[in-house]
């Protein structure tokens, strides 16, 4: 059944109190009361028609009812995902609202604040927008070693808290700044501008993000810092040209100092080697030597013992053994026949060859003396046998 139908909400009765009116109705009853006050007056009697004042008090209540219908509406209120909706009874903190539909009281009993506990915020410390537009007084600080340096550098932050975020601080976006300023400048004024520049870069982010979120704990503002990034160190422009070249020097004195410990680890290991190579081949030597020196006095002695018992065997001994030593340390023996004017060559190089080959005939013919051209090759010069046969007679005991 359709809204308009005029017996709709009367079960086909005529009786208009069994069920509410349809909408054209009231809509006719609300024109024709407006007619009513505004344009339908009695000329003849100068007042209202019948029913006039019926009428007027029928709309007040209408409209009431109506403004007093919005008011109610005005409560319902829905919290988006990663937000919190924080109620005030007149400016008083009563409640956190999680996600999604709720009421409350209109206002002005009652009033909300949607505030986003997930959306990062970012404070910019020493420039703003762009490191190229710096801010002196913000980025100028001091080290340990009093050296001025230009620190920019970013804090990221969420809220924790959205009470304490909303009721406690008055300015908490301003209070994040002065703190990571302070906190910063603490951290860099107890550590020194190289450290700061170079090497501490990532300590120096962890240690202030970690004061920072004291600071910010002890003030109760409800912040959560997440990340600190260091965007630009360096020395202030005025002595930029100076840094320069004091950081070049440093690179130079850091070469030199390497390539004079690469020259070190290679000579003096080599020195320490040659040093213990030395050490050894003396100890060997002097072990060497009293070791020969030992051996010669024992042999000695049983030489000596030996001669007591023997003397002529042991000194006819003692000279066979010193020609042998002598011997054995040349290549050719030439001998001085005795009332002769030949000379004995004897070339004991080739000797010891020969006897090395199956042919053992030849060593005949080098043990003879030259002859002259004329001088058969089978004959041999009867002085030289006899001074053999002599020298044999003398080599005998």
């Amino acid at each position: 059944m359709a809204w308009n139908d005029p017996q709709w909400g009367n079960n086909g009765n005529r009786n208009k109190n069994s069920g509410p009116p349809d909408l054209d109705e009231l809509w006719r009853r609300l024109n024709q009361r407006l007619r009513g006050m505004f344009g339908n007056r009695n000329t003849e009697g100068g007042g209202f028609p019948s029913g006039g004042t019926g009428s007027s008090g029928n709309l007040l209540a209408l409209l009431l009812g109506a403004i007093a219908l919005i008011w109610v509406a005005s409560g319902f209120y829905i919290v988006d995902a990663g937000k919190r909706g924080v109620v005030m009874r007149f400016g008083k903190y009563i409640e956190t609202t999680e996600p999604g539909p709720h009421w409350h009281l209109p206002w002005p009993i009652e009033s909300r604040e949607i505030v986003n506990v997930d959306q990062v915020r970012t404070v910019e410390i020493g420039y703003r927008n762009n490191v190229k537009s710096k801010v002196l007084r913000e980025s100028l600080m001091l080290t340990d070693d009093e050296n001025i340096i230009d620190l920019q550098f970013a804090v990221q932050y969420i809220l924790k808290n959205p009470e304490e975020f909303l009721f406690i601080n008055r300015l908490p976006e301003d209070t994040v700044l002065q703190v990571a300023e302070t906190a910063m400048r603490e951290i860099v004024g107890k550590n020194k501008m190289d450290f700061v520049l170079y090497e501490g870069r990532a300590e120096i982010a962890t240690r202030a993000k970690v004061l920072m979120q004291q600071i910010l704990d002890n003030y109760k503002t409800g912040i959560s810092i997440s990340q600190v990034t260091l965007q630009n160190i360096q020395p202030p422009e005025q002595v930029q040209a100076a840094f320069d070249d004091a950081v070049k020097a440093g690179q130079d004195r850091e070469r030199l100092k390497n390539e004079a410990e690469a020259y070190s680890n290679d000579v003096v290991p080599r020195a320490t080697g040659l040093a213990s190579r030395l050490k050894e081949e003396a100890s060997g030597y002097k072990q060497a030597v009293i070791a020969n020196a030992e051996g010669d006095a024992s042999r000695f002695s049983q030489i000596v013992t030996e001669y007591q018992k023997a003397p002529q065997v042991t000194r006819q001994r003692m000279y066979l053994d010193t020609m042998q030593t002598v011997m054995n340390n040349t290549t050719k023996v030439v001998i001085d026949q005795k009332n002769g004017n030949n000379l004995l060559y004897l070339p004991l190089d080739k000797l010891q060859q020969l006897t090395n080959q199956p042919d053992s005939g030849a060593t005949d013919t080098l043990l003879q003396p030259p002859v002259s051209p004329t001088t058969a090759p089978a004959t041999m010069d009867p002085r030289s046998r006899d001074a053999l046969r002599s020298r044999d007679r003398e080599d005998r005991p």
